[in-house]
């Protein structure tokens, strides 16, 4: 293929959208998820705006863990992690929509242990309160480094959506949630859900996946043992999970030994590939718009069987 023709093909890709039903059908899901999450808790402080006749809702970020907790109501989902709505911007006009919800990890405290009998006892009791206390600490230091990123990604939507608030012309809409993925008691992920419209629609997802029993947030790698090459059977798993979809349903694409798009064929993951833990302790490797597919096949995720990786997870 000429470098032309691919150049060409790369600005078709990239211009491929979703269709108004794939983006309204996707603004509602995002709506009622957003809804759902924060139904009979909302704390709203609405301003409105003296110069123009858009309502703006905002709520400014929390001043504290103590009022966080009183906007959540959301009970705890991991053992040591609770998650609070740190600040929800608002937005509504003719032409513009934002509704941003900045969550927020907090550091949760656990009861504790009963008085011991005996001095062995009192000195089995000490150490595992030394064990408990690094780990919170651990944690601690893992939620203030996912929040500040978490902020650092809100802060920027917010900022680029204030931005195109200048023109006059065009349509946007920006949402912005997170669901708890709390599927182990050893593991606990939270997905941040970003959405953007103007004119077509599109969905990227974060994760970040933290090992209660040591308080770390987890990379890829560290689920294998040292030194395992994960990469190759989880690479190997995907492509031919792709290649089952595309055999069961013509309407299913993936970019996989396709001559047509060249170096977007997928090849392998990387050590930075999204990731979280399901509730039957399988890996699910996740996949942005446009990563694998094209863009009207939305955020894809593949599931890896377990004994695909039984030789070599931890």
């Amino acid at each position: 293929m000429k470098q032309n023709d691919l150049k060409e093909l790369r600005k078709e890709y990239e211009s491929v959208s979703m269709s108004e039903d794939q983006a309204e059908r996707m603004q509602e899901e995002m709506k009622r998820a957003a809804h759902e999450k924060n139904k009979n808790r909302k704390i709203i402080l609405l301003a409105k705006c003296a110069a123009a006749a858009a309502a703006v809702f905002i709520v400014l970020p929390n001043t504290s863990a103590n009022v966080a907790y009183a906007m959540s109501g959301i009970p705890v989902v991991g053992r040591l992690v609770e998650v609070v709505t740190f600040r929800d911007y608002r937005y509504e006009s003719e032409r513009h929509t934002a509704d941003i919800q900045t969550p927020e990890l907090v550091v949760s405290g656990e009861e504790a242990a009963g008085r011991p009998d005996n001095m062995q006892d009192a000195d089995q009791a000490a150490g595992a309160a030394t064990e408990t206390s690094q780990t919170e600490d651990t944690l601690q230091k893992t939620t203030e480094e996912i929040n500040e990123e978490i902020a650092k990604i809100t802060d920027q939507i917010i900022a680029e959506f204030e931005e195109s608030l200048k023109y006059e012309e065009g349509y946007q809409d920006v949402q912005v949630t997170s669901e708890a993925l709390s599927t182990t008691d050893q593991y606990f992920t939270l997905k941040l859900i970003c959405y953007q419209a103007s004119g077509s629609g599109a969905q990227w997802n974060y994760f970040y996946t933290i090992d209660l029993n040591t308080g770390k947030k987890l990379a890829l790698k560290d689920l294998f043992k040292d030194g395992a090459d994960y990469i190759t059977p989880i690479s190997g798993n995907i492509k031919r999970q792709m290649q089952e979809q595309m055999d069961a349903d013509e309407n299913v694409i993936y970019w996989l030994d396709n001559e047509d798009v060249g170096e977007w064929n997928f090849d392998q993951i990387t050590e930075e590939t999204s990731f979280y833990i399901n509730e039957n302790n399988e890996i699910v490797i996740a996949f942005n718009e446009g990563d694998v597919a094209p863009m009207y096949m939305g955020c894809v995720e593949f599931v890896i069987p377990n004994e695909v990786l039984a030789d070599i997870r931890k």
